[in-house]
């Protein structure tokens, strides 16, 4: 069994972020008033240990092979709970397409990153500044969507749903961009 190295602060976040994935969905489904507030609040302070760790690990220089495995696994852990139980809800009826968007994406892109890094590429498939971005996009309509209940303000449900459909786009075209720097090394696989 290995055991956490409790200096590296990074990896700690990153950790406490997956650990609070069960909170998230147990607090979510509470019947109580406050359990959709509860939820977003909890995932906002995940998002933000998402940006704190790798800050940190830059910075502190305790960035490690364990940090750099773990903390995508961590976000789309976080992203694709939350998108389940965003879909699961009644009110939201157009939230499955851009859902399912963004987790086929992850899988495709995490997948394609395992192999590049097995042929020794890894790098060629770095995350790029725009996928960053739909990131930080897929984070704030998340908090939103998770905060979002059928008695909530129409205008704050629009909100959640337009930041979520550009979210799913900037994820569309940010696998196109992997994709077309991975074509060649995937097409010589196929000759």
């Amino acid at each position: 069994m290995t055991v956490v190295d409790m200096t590296n602060l990074p990896n700690i976040l990153t950790f406490i972020r997956i650990a609070t994935i069960p909170f998230l969905v147990v607090i979510f489904y509470l019947p109580v008033s406050w359990g959709h507030t509860a939820a977003a609040i909890i995932f906002a302070l995940a998002a933000l240990t998402d940006w704190l760790d790798g800050y940190l690990a830059r910075n502190l220089k305790q960035s490690t092979r364990l940090g750099a495995f773990l903390d995508p696994v961590a976000d789309k852990l976080m992203v694709s709970i939350a998108l389940v139980l965003i879909v699961g809800e009644p009110q939201f009826q157009f939230i499955t397409i851009p859902a399912a968007i963004i987790v086929s994406r992850e899988i495709i892109v995490s997948a394609l990153r395992e192999w590049m890094a097995d042929i020794g590429k890894r790098a060629s498939v770095a995350v790029s500044r725009l996928a960053k971005t739909k990131t930080a996009m897929q984070m704030i309509s998340l908090v939103i969507l998770l905060y979002c209940t059928p008695t909530s303000p129409l205008f704050i449900t629009i909100v959640g749903y337009i930041l979520l459909y550009i979210a799913a786009i900037l994820t569309l075209w940010s696998m196109v961009i992997y994709l077309k720097v991975a074509w060649p090394e995937l097409r010589n696989q196929c000759d």
